[in-house]
């Protein structure tokens, strides 16, 4: 999927979420990433949705964290689909997941423990809540793909910005 320019359109929006894969390929770019939120940021986007997974959702959270001290009214809020979610997680990816954590504004836990579906009750409320989401798509099949079906079939004018 091509990268979508930022459309500069007078309505207000307030709310963004992530989604994205678990494995990126070599080719996605933080840099991009963090343009992206920066330029959300300056368009008044105050709260960033992040979901906390391992790959693109931590480089999401770690993107908002640089901009705050530019931005001192963005809220990163984090939306983590069950406690524990990072006990699989690598030691790297878990002192990210732990720093990412220190500098949230708010945590939301949807579950106690996993079951099948959590994960997108967890999608579902990122999506409900933004105005603009920000995509890493790369597969046509599983949460991501899904989260952005979910969002484009119930919220048709609302803006998605495809990562490639």
């Amino acid at each position: 999927m091509q990268a979508t320019q930022l459309t500069f359109e007078k309505r207000e929006i307030k709310n963004c979420a992530f989604t994205g894969h678990r494995v990126m390929s070599e080719s996605f770019s933080k840099e991009k990433l963090q343009k992206i939120v920066f330029e959300l940021a300056e368009r008044g986007v105050k709260n960033f949705f992040c979901g906390m997974a391992k790959g693109f959702d931590l480089c999401a959270g770690e993107a908002v964290i640089k901009i705050k001290e530019n931005f001192p009214n963005v809220k990163l809020i984090a939306c983590v689909p069950y406690f524990g979610q990072e006990k699989e997680y690598t030691q790297e990816d878990k002192n990210r997941y732990v720093t990412i954590l220190r500098n949230c504004d708010a945590k939301f836990t949807f579950a106690d423990t996993y079951y099948r579906g959590c994960t997108l009750i967890r999608d579902r409320y990122m999506a409900d809540n933004a105005e603009v989401l920000v995509a890493y798509l790369k597969k046509k099949t599983g949460g991501t793909a899904y989260t952005v079906r979910y969002f484009q079939q119930k919220y048709t004018d609302r803006e998605i910005i495809f990562l490639d």
